[in-house]
């Protein structure tokens, strides 16, 4: 476990839609790590594809500029 919190907290439980999206090979990697990463801080085995619907949300909910559209929820 980890000292400090990670920008993406535990995991919601949410409904959800499948989605395919392609990467480099690198990203996947950090994805990978980053999961790893967030299992032992949390206690909770999640893989990369699990966690990048959350981190996509949170980079969408901090876009000034996004917000400034309107255009979220």
């Amino acid at each position: 476990m980890t000292n400090g919190k990670l920008r993406l907290g535990p995991l919601p439980k949410t409904a959800s839609v499948k989605m395919t999206f392609m990467c480099p090979a690198s990203l996947k990697a950090d994805l990978d790590r980053y999961a790893a990463l967030h299992g032992r801080t949390y206690g909770e085995t999640v893989d990369a594809a699990a966690l990048i619907p959350h981190m996509l949300a949170t980079f969408m909910e901090r876009d000034r500029g996004f917000k400034a559209t309107g255009a979220h929820r």
